[in-house]
This record gives C-alpha cells, sequence and structure tokens, in this order.
C-alpha cells in the first residue's frame, strides 16, 4: 500500500467515526491552537515595545541616581541627585559621550490653566538636547533653546492635548498659561506622539531645567540623565566611562545606574520569552493529553480492526506494511488536529486583534496603529503542524507495533 493511499484509507477510518475522531484531535487542537495565539500576541507585542523603545530614542544611556536601602544601611553617606555639575563633568571628561540631556519629572496631575480653562497635566523640566535625544518633533513654534536654558525663561512647550484643552481653536503660540506659580508664555507645540513608556506625552509641559531649578526648586539637582554615545558600537565603553566618572566624582558612594535602552529593550525581550515558554509549557500539556487520547483511540481501531489486519496479512501485506498503515493514520489524525488548531488560533488571534481596534485606548494616534499588534511568522505554524504530526507519530507507535506483530490465523479467527 503506498502513501497516499495510506493517507486515503486513514481519512475514510475518521468520517467514519466523526465524533470519536473529532473527539480524538480536540486535545491537538486546544494544545496547537494555545501555542498560536500565545505566539502571535507576543510577538506583536515584542514588536510593539520594540518601536516604543525607538520612539523614545535609541541607543540611548540612562544614568539615574537611586539608593538601594540595603546599601544604604552600610554607610551614612548620601546625595540628594545628581546635579548639572555632574552633566558638564560628562560632557567635558567622556570623550565616547556626544550629547547629555538631564531632566527633572515635576509630577503629574498638576492643574495648569489659561483663562477660563483648565486640565491636570503632567510637568517636565528638560534641556533643549531632549527634542532630539528623546526623538519628539515640534508641530507649531519652537522647541527650548539654550537662551531659554542661560535666562531662566519662562517660557513652555506643551502638548498638543494641552494645546486642544486650553485653547481650542485658537493659537496657542504666545499664549500665557499658569503652570503652579509661575507664568508662561506657549513658544510651541508638539507633534502628537500619544502614550508610550513614559507616559502620556501630549498631555505634558515642558519648561527649560534651569528655569524649574532656579524660581521652584532652588537647587541645581537633575532627575534623569539621557547620555548619546558617539559610536553605537561602543555604547558598552560609553556606559563604563560614564560610570567612572561618577565613582571618581562621588568616592564610590553606591546607587547610580547607568544602563542602555538597549539593554532594557532585552530584559523586556527576555520577560515576553520567559512568559512565551510558561504558556507554551501549559499549551504543551494539552498536546500531551491529546497524544495520549490518539494513542487510546489507536489501540480501540487495533481492536476493531483485528480481522482486516489479518485478511491483510493473509494477502501478503508484511508488518512493515501494517506498522505505515497504522503510523500514518494517527499522524493524519494528529495533523489534521494541528492544521485545524492553527486555522483556529490564527482566526482567535487576529480576531482579537481586530476587536481591540475599537478600543480607544489602543489608538496609537502618531502611527495611526490601532488595537493589539497580532504577529504569527511562518515558521511557527510549520513548526506547531510539524510537531503535531510528530505527537501522532509518537504515541501511535505503540499501538501500529501492536498491530503488526499479530498473528494472522488469529486474527482471522477474531469475532
Amino acid at each position: 500500500m503506498n502513501f497516499f493511499r495510506s493517507i486515503q484509507t486513514a481519512l475514510s477510518n475518521l468520517l467514519a467515526n466523526k465524533l470519536r475522531s473529532a473527539l480524538t484531535m480536540l486535545g491537538v487542537i486546544i494544545g496547537v491552537s494555545s501555542v498560536i495565539i500565545m505566539v502571535a500576541i507576543v510577538e506583536g507585542a515584542s514588536a510593539r515595545v520594540t518601536d516604543e523603545f525607538k520612539r523614545l530614542g535609541s541607543s540611548l544611556i540612562i544614568i539615574y541616581y537611586e539608593p538601594d536601602w540595603k546599601d544604604s544601611r552600610k554607610t551614612t553617606r548620601r546625595i540628594e541627585s545628581m546635579t548639572m555639575a555632574d552633566i558638564e563633568a560628562m560632557r567635558a571628561e567622556c570623550d565616547l559621550i556626544q550629547d547629555v540631556s538631564a531632566e527633572m519629572p515635576l509630577g503629574g496631575d498638576v492643574k495648569v490653566r489659561s483663562n477660563d480653562h483648565e486640565m491636570k497635566v503632567t510637568g517636565n523640566a528638560v534641556m533643549p538636547a531632549y527634542e532630539r535625544l528623546r526623538n519628539v518633533s515640534v508641530a507649531q513654534g519652537r522647541f527650548l533653546s539654550d537662551s531659554d536654558m542661560d535666562t531662566w525663561a519662562k517660557v513652555c512647550v506643551i502638548g498638543p492635548k494641552v494645546a486642544t484643552e486650553l485653547f481650542k481653536e485658537a493659537n496657542p503660540l504666545g499664549q500665557t498659561v499658569q503652570y503652579q506659580n509661575l507664568s508662561l508664555t506657549v513658544v510651541g507645540v508638539l507633534t502628537a506622539k500619544g502614550r508610550s513608556l513614559d507616559g502620556d506625552a501630549d498631555k505634558t509641559v515642558y519648561i527649560p531645567l534651569t528655569t524649574a531649578q532656579k524660581r521652584t526648586m532652588g537647587t541645581q539637582s537633575v532627575g534623569v540623565v539621557f547620555a548619546e554615545a558617539k559610536n553605537s558600537k561602543k555604547i558598552d565603553q560609553a556606559m563604563d566611562q560614564v560610570w567612572q566618572l561618577l565613582m571618581r566624582r562621588y568616592d564610590n558612594l553606591p546607587g547610580f545606574h547607568v544602563d542602555s535602552q538597549e539593554n532594557i529593550l532585552n530584559s523586556i525581550n527576555r520577560i515576553l520569552s520567559i512568559f512565551a515558554i510558561m504558556l507554551s509549557s501549559i499549551a504543551g500539556l494539552a498536546l500531551l493529553v491529546g497524544g495520549i487520547g490518539i494513542m487510546n483511540i489507536m489501540l480501540v481501531s487495533v481492536t476493531e480492526r483485528t480481522r482486516e489486519i489479518g485478511v491483510r496479512k493473509a494477502v501478503g501485506a508484511k508488518r512493515r506494511d501494517i506498522l505505515m498503515q497504522f503510523l500514518i493514520e494517527s499522524a493524519t489524525v494528529s495533523g489534521l488536529g494541528g492544521l485545524i488548531g492553527i486555522a483556529f488560533g490564527a482566526g482567535t488571534a487576529y480576531g482579537i486583534g481586530y476587536l481591540t481596534q475599537f478600543i480607544p485606548a489602543m489608538v496609537d494616534p502618531q502611527t495611526g496603529a490601532k488595537g493589539l499588534n497580532i504577529s504569527l511568522p511562518l515558521s511557527v505554524s510549520l513548526g506547531a503542524f510539524g510537531f503535531s504530526a510528530f505527537i501522532g507519530i509518537f504515541f501511535g507507535i505503540y499501538p501500529a507495533i501492536r498491530a503488526s506483530r499479530l498473528d494472522p490465523i488469529q486474527a482471522l479467527r477474531h469475532e
């Protein structure tokens, strides 16, 4: 019996027992569809996170001071934060650094007013280099300048949602807004960027860092520093250079953190990969149950078809012919279940992606992307099908061997 004839016979047996065949394939269908749904969502999430980091500014070095309580108990030395002097030292002494931009988050849910309109915003004190390093663009007017920094200018750049809420259809440039105890002149409006990993940039008010330091805080403190390496291939060396500088300036004081966007992105992707492995393991259990179900049904099939096996052996069928026939049948059952699982899983995943398009919070105003990002590589579908067929072969080996070893005379006598 040739290969295609064996598949035809296997399909005929499936159609002859439709309900039993469906129940047999159910475990495989559930397992494969679970893997497909999980991979499609995780791959899409990974791609979306990567895009988010690119929007925040790729290949950046992130420097901040946050002492660990365990380490802080070992020493009485502590500082409030990094200062502008540290920024100048990085520019002067770190030759692998191209540019540096410090910022000081001023808190969220701060009311800003203009005439009769007010809204809650997030405040952020930044430097002019923020525009390039953090990959923001100005839709109207300009961004903060070095002159604004030098004169502690009472100016601001606002997000598009702030402009719409406070000024409606009017031109916001040159208008005055009340932010905390400052009267700020609007000099620019940013292009819509939407929510990202560091909050909603469209509802943020940006003021010069020196304005916040001199007019409100009374200190030279900075919250976080972003530095750009001159050569992206030497980003690790640049990070080490910044680290050595801080250790020299603060006599090895613990609490400084120097990391890169790339390292953080890799960490997030590793977490997503671990999450994917955990879910795959759960789906693997469903495939295991499906494989055991296939083995049980094939054993029942061997018993039901004992006389048929005897007739085939009597007319010349060899042990390997019977063995291959039952292996092909079990692989067909499992493979067909895998195909159905792939189709169901892909349909469910893309259906979830489609439905989430109608959720306002899932819309990216900058790229226009809506809903969850669904990505299903062809290699995953082929791998899922191949694995489901392997499950059928693996769990069909014992029933096939049992069928091939039947004595033809006793098989013909079987009722």
